[in-house]
């Protein structure tokens, strides 16, 4: 991400605890990654998003924040309410009066934003102090593929990926999510350039050239203001030792950046989920096929189950594999009406935890599972997983569907807009993110989301979800006629894709109020599919038009009691 700038300050625009180095406001000690605040007396822990804004408050130096850029640092610019912003200023205000005794107080600038100003500081106007040296930050580009196979893309992507996670662990260093830096795959681009774009201090890059169980990586660490080298390797090996490459990496990086790994992080950058690296291949594969594939497509999930299975049949204590089964077994089973589909992740999920419950994707099935019987544990299984891997696309994706079906929408749209944010292709996301504004009412993010949209699904014209999707934001861009001709071509492409039919269903509602085409695709849909997807059909509020009709309410009422879907996961007055 890019650094805003005010009163002359470079401040990085995201807040992450894990990377925040402890400080000290007058007589409380501040540790962001363990969010305690303590004071003489004890001490106390704070809730993420507080100390967050503590943090983003505290570190500009007495300089103003406004309630956008706590928005943008605190929330990722994620669609929040005053309400949640005001509690969390109210909190740390608590924090300065009741255990700071007097430390600091939070000044309110009419119509301009905040300062944090430490004990003996005047109020604004105020000359802000020197900014401090930038600690050290890293964004690992994606390693090129040099050996002359595109199928080994996969396996490029997941070394450059598995690096940056290793970089994540250490405490003193702060690293750029894998998805910003993978926006600049494929680009020859100037490290300076993408030094002071992201503004981080240093850059990794590399290439791998893979033939057979032979690997040669290389590596080199810039320095992003000069754009020289500080450190630069070689690694000829077996494929057997990628996890010994990979741990060199990220020790010589620390190293080159004269930071000093502790005992724990050393310990947590070796834990791999697994020591063999024909498992490790399969699941980076099967990786790559999440990634890179598109929701609703049956032979993405079946392939990777297949290769999950493989992975976890040659290690059967990898716990990175049983989640990512358990993400598409839950798929299939809850999109698909293909007969002798009843698994839907469960035990691979629960397979996972018991083997790491640090693993955040393999709480999702059973957060899918306590929803669908009305639960509200479930949320209890969202909030952790969202705690444990906020920077995660399954995490965001799934916590974002599961609240949609729950109706509440501005939580699923916060999750959607993170979720499309992590992937530059993700279009889906973009177009859930789209239905909880157009439920919302809010007509300038649902314009947005359009144009994204269209950008998004270039190229994809035989693709009937995306045409599907470029139909609604044609309609809300006034383009009506192109947007008629992307709904009948969905529809001849995939005519029995129930999602297609769904997604376009609730379009033609919101773009111009046809009830009798909505219901004309609504009806096998209710007729043969799964309880998931009648789910959303009896809570989503794109369909609320049409609960008095005679028409759609009956057989929605008689769908509901195929699946027995419980009453408790109905959010409307369906069925009640």
């Amino acid at each position: 991400m890019g650094e805003l700038k005010p009163f002359g300050l470079a401040i990085p625009v995201r807040v992450v605890l894990a990377h925040e180095a402890p400080f000290t406001l007058g007589r409380l000690k501040i540790d962001p990654p363990r969010r305690q605040v303590e004071a003489p007396e004890g001490s106390e822990i704070l809730e993420p998003r507080v100390m967050q804004v503590l943090v983003a408050l505290a570190r500009v130096s007495g300089a103003i924040v406004t309630r956008d850029e706590l928005m943008e640092r605190c929330w990722d610019g994620r669609i929040v309410g005053d309400d949640a912003i005001n509690r969390a200023l109210s909190r740390v205000r608590h924090v300065a009066s009741e255990i700071g005794r007097g430390s600091f107080n939070i000044e309110t600038i009419t119509k301009v934003g905040y300062r944090l100003c430490e004990r003996g500081e005047t109020a604004t106007p105020h000359t802000p102090r020197s900014a401090p040296a930038q600690p050290p930050s890293v964004c690992v580009l994606p390693f090129v593929n040099m050996s002359g196979d595109s199928e080994q893309e996969y396996f490029s992507d997941g070394i450059s990926e598995d690096i940056t996670t290793d970089l994540s662990k250490v405490s003193a260093l702060s690293v750029t999510a894998r998805n910003t830096a993978f926006l600049f795959k494929g680009r020859a681009a100037d490290i300076r350039a993408v030094a002071q774009k992201l503004g981080v201090t240093h850059v990794v890059e590399g290439s791998v050239r893979r033939a057979g169980d032979r690997l040669r990586i290389s590596v080199q660490l810039i320095d992003g203001a000069t754009g020289n080298h500080v450190w630069a390797e070689r690694y000829d090996r077996d494929l057997i030792d990628i996890f010994a490459i990979q741990d060199e990496i990220a020790q010589a990086v620390a190293e080159a950046l004269t930071l000093k790994l502790l005992p724990n992080e050393k310990q947590s950058i070796a834990e791999r989920g697994t020591n063999n690296a024909h498992a490790y291949d399969l699941y980076l594969m099967a990786r790559q096929h999440r990634v890179a594939g598109y929701f609703c497509d049956l032979t993405r999930e079946q392939a990777i189950v297949r290769l999950c299975k493989r992975a976890t049949e040659i290690d059967p204590e990898y716990a990175q594999a049983w989640a990512l089964l358990a993400l598409a077994q839950g798929n299939i089973f809850r999109a698909y009406t293909t007969d002798g589909i009843d698994d839907d992740g469960s035990a691979a999920a629960e397979r996972a935890l018991a083997l790491d419950p640090s693993v955040s994707e393999a709480r999702l099935p059973k957060a899918w599972r306590l929803a669908a019987d009305g639960k509200t544990e479930a949320n209890d299984e969202l909030a952790m997983a969202l705690a444990l891997s906020p920077d995660s696309w399954e995490v965001n994706w799934e916590a974002g569907r599961l609240f949609f079906r729950q109706r509440e929408m501005r939580r699923a749209a916060r999750c959607f807009s993170t979720s499309a944010d992590l992937s530059g292709e993700d279009f889906h996301s973009l177009g859930m993110l789209a239905s909880c504004c157009t439920a919302l009412g809010d007509t300038s993010m649902a314009m947005s989301c359009a144009a994204k949209i269209l950008k998004r699904v270039e190229g994809l014209s035989n693709n009937a979800v995306a045409l599907a999707y470029a139909s609604w934001a044609l309609a809300v861009l006034g383009q009506p006629e192109s947007s008629r001709e992307n709904v009948d071509r969905a529809l001849l492409l995939d005519p029995n894709n129930l999602f297609v039919r769904y997604t376009l269903a609730w379009i033609l509602l919101a773009t111009v109020n046809d009830r009798d085409a909505a219901i004309e695709l609504l009806e096998p849909y209710l007729e043969t599919a799964r309880q998931a997807q009648i789910w959303i059909a009896a809570n989503d509020p794109n369909l609320d038009s049409l609960r008095d009709d005679q028409r759609f309410q009956p057989a929605l009422e008689s769908a509901i009691k195929r699946v027995r879907l419980p009453d408790a996961a109905i959010r409307t007055n369906t069925a009640k």
